[in-house]
């Protein structure tokens, strides 16, 4: 992805608590799910406490002075385009221009939320978070978590292939989880797995809402056009959090009826037609067929 070198940067939608101590682990409950099937519930929107983490305070990071690097390193699209953490703060500074400016002409009110980057574990509202959950929005405290070294899980792990837009997909995605929070629709019921539930309809909205983005990502000043290489990068990821292939990689088996967030397929689709139709409206998952 190649971001506008003269766009400036807003540092202040980043809280960067990397190298801020911490370490250790999380218990797991909910049977002894292993660390892959974490990372797969985690990935791209799941709620830690659903997952029955518990807080150890040995795995919790100071919250003291937060770094001031990024705002030093990290002023313009061409730092973007320089670094992965700049990058970051580049995708986010986009999204949340797109959704301030789409609920305007709404006629509601964008409330942006920082994105909170870490190393090792951090606390959050929704528990301990460490690397090994994956990117998530915690609704209690409206902040959305993010080990940069997870990036590299997706490509290592899940045989995504990487890319620029792979990243700004992850973000637009938990961002899609902070519009559903303020619309109200996240906070329906979400229970229910299994390819037509109520969990996956909910990820799977976020992954259109993330194909709106992409739509309009030029638009906000902060990218340059979006090639179609770079969208195959962004649905190549979103075909590697599938739960069919995480469940046939990780137990050679697929059952539909458990799954979280939808299937390879099914995370495409929704992504494609976000970004086919850049209307948030087309983004209906919880009514018919999915």
């Amino acid at each position: 992805m190649t971001f506008n070198p003269n766009a400036s940067l807003d540092p202040g939608q980043i809280s960067d608590r990397r190298g801020m101590g911490g370490g250790g682990g999380l218990a797991v409950g909910g049977g002894g799910i292993g660390l892959v099937l974490v990372i797969a519930y985690m990935l791209l929107g799941g709620n830690p406490n659903d997952l029955g983490y518990l807080n150890d305070p040995g795995a919790v990071q100071g919250q003291g002075p937060q770094s001031s690097a990024l705002a030093q390193d990290c002023k313009t699209g061409a730092d973007a385009n320089a670094r992965d953490d700049c990058r970051i703060l580049a995708y986010v500074n986009s999204v949340q221009k797109y959704w301030t400016d789409t609920f305007s002409a709404s006629g509601k009110q964008y409330q942006p939320v920082d994105t909170v980057l870490f190393s090792g574990a951090t606390s959050t509202g929704c528990g301990t978070a460490s690397a090994s959950t994956g990117p998530f929005y915690c609704p209690p405290d409206k902040q959305v978590y993010l080990d940069l070294g997870f990036f590299d899980q997706l490509r290592s792990q899940f045989g995504a292939q990487g890319g620029s837009l792979a990243q700004g997909y992850v973000i637009a995605h938990e961002y899609g989880h902070h519009v559903q929070d303020l619309l109200g629709s996240l906070n329906a019921d979400t229970g229910g797995t299994g390819a037509q539930g109520q969990s996956v309809r909910t990820e799977l909205q976020a992954d259109c809402y993330a194909g709106v983005w992409a739509n309009h990502a030029s638009s906000t000043g902060f990218l340059e056009a979006i090639t179609d290489a770079q969208i195959n990068d962004a649905l190549d990821a979103a075909s590697a959090v599938g739960d069919d292939r995480i469940q046939k990689e990780t137990s050679g088996q697929v059952n539909p009826d458990s799954w979280t967030h939808g299937s390879s397929a099914q995370r495409q689709k929704w992504f494609k037609t976000g970004y086919q139709s850049g209307d948030p409206g087309s983004c209906d998952t919880f009514s018919g067929a999915i």
